[in-house]
């Protein structure tokens, strides 16, 4: 009897200890506003409340247990940890440099390790820019975006969640131009090339057997002059949406465009010459649109590291008032429009900092700022099949948290820069309200 009193005891104060200790793992935030971007709304006074890496509840102030730990963004607006939906962190060039030579550089004259622990620090800086989630879309060796997505997984390094792709399918010479017969090996150290219908399938269960999130294709290689066909696309997305992997295709070209369409990808990257009629099909289809363009500032920038003259920027004008155009005809046709960069191009600046200009570029082409955030944040994390996870702070949603001090209607360009707080998986990395 003694004994059993004992054990019940013991095991009382066990269960005890156990309350105790999920309590004390209990956060909580006071948000001034709070951005619901499900709803593309803001909303005030809100209390989170966090528990390890995962948000638990969205409450009122009032809730607050009595002595609890309280991170105080009563003065800010929280928003939902950002996404940009279109990065390449293992790859960078000079404005002024080649794309192809750099390339071939890049794959025979630097090291795989070299290549991961340059794109682990570029992958940190979107963290400390409040971009905790990113798409990373080839032009990373053979998986080498895998490998860095699974470091940051398990804590090896700090950065970003990344969605990697792997290598991007594409036709004969990949976008590396210029390189001889002899040498074209060097290509498949960088892109998968595709070789018939039957072989588009075997690429796509490579890509799986290598745990990746999504499918990357090229529906054209310009300046190299081939393309994928549309069967071979259709083969790719038939395989891929089996395993339920999402494919969102590169295109400069209208006709690329329409060819990935009718092969039923989910997305178009870049999409620069889309005719009205396509921008139909895509709306008409639920086929989503990240438009990767820059500000003029960046614009500017870009020229003059690239050697331009004064005299020959007159392009910039011409080329900023097309995207502009492009972009406002796709809102009004009703295209899903999705926040991704491209920012490839060292502009003197952190990745995660040049990333952000694209903020500039969409408010610039005439979106609203709450638009924009949407696009960010709910709408990309829909498009990769995570908005219970990511992009919308919500109950059982990761912790991934970041508030910006300033009128965010109002006020959009310097808020969104004006960053004071971060949180990715209920983990501090950027707190300057202190």
């Amino acid at each position: 009897m003694y004994k059993s009193v004992i054990l019940f005891a013991l095991l009382f104060i066990s269960f005890q200890v156990k309350i105790i200790g999920q309590q004390k793992e209990n956060t909580y935030i006071k948000a001034g506003f709070l951005y619901d971007s499900k709803n593309n709304k803001l909303v005030k006074n809100k209390l989170i409340q966090i528990q390890g890496t995962k948000i638990i509840s969205i409450g009122e102030f009032e809730s607050l247990p009595l002595n609890s730990p309280v991170i105080d963004l009563t003065q800010y607006t929280v928003l939902p940890g950002l996404i940009d939906a279109h990065t390449h962190v293992l790859f960078s060039q000079d404005a002024n440099e080649d794309f192809a030579k750099h390339s071939v550089q890049c794959l025979t004259m630097e090291s795989d390790a070299l290549r991961v622990l340059r794109g682990s620090k570029r992958a940190q800086s979107y963290l400390y820019e409040g971009i905790t989630s990113i798409k990373d879309l080839g032009n990373s060796g053979l998986y080498l975006d895998v490998a860095l997505r699974d470091a940051i997984n398990e804590g090896t390094i700090d950065g970003p969640r990344i969605f990697a792709s792997g290598p991007i399918l594409s036709a004969q010479g990949g976008q590396i131009y210029g390189v001889l017969p002899e040498h074209q090996n060097i290509i498949d150290l960088e892109y998968r090339t595709i070789k018939s219908v039957e072989d588009a399938k075997y690429a796509v269960n490579e890509h799986v057997n290598q745990n990746v999130d999504l499918i990357k294709i090229c529906a054209d290689n310009l300046p190299n002059k081939t393309f994928l066909t549309v069967e071979e696309m259709k083969s790719i997305v038939k395989t891929a949406h089996s395993y339920n992997l999402t494919v969102t295709a590169h295109c400069v070209t209208n006709q690329s465009a329409l060819n990935a369409i009718e092969a039923g990808v989910d997305g178009i990257e870049h999409g620069f010459n889309l005719a009205d009629s396509t921008l139909i099909k895509m709306a008409e289809k639920e086929v989503f649109l990240v438009p990767t363009e820059n500000s003029k500032w960046y614009m500017n920038r870009y020229a003059k590291l690239a050697g331009y003259d004064e005299s020959e920027l007159d392009w910039i004008n011409n080329y900023m008032t097309k995207m502009e155009q492009r972009l406002s005809k796709s809102i009004k046709t009703g295209v899903t429009i999705v926040s991704g960069s491209d920012n490839y191009t060292d502009i003197n600046t952190t990745r995660g900092k040049s990333s952000k200009d694209m903020f500039t570029y969409y408010f610039e082409a005439g979106m609203k700022p709450l638009d924009i955030l949407q696009s960010s944040t709910y709408i990309s994390a829909v498009q990769l099949n995570k908005e219970n996870n990511i992009g919308y702070i919500r109950p059982k949603a990761n912790a991934d948290i970041i508030a910006v001090k300033g009128d965010i209607k109002n006020d959009f360009i310097n808020t969104i820069n004006n960053l004071m707080f971060v949180m990715k998986d209920g983990k501090t990395y950027v707190n300057k309200t202190n």
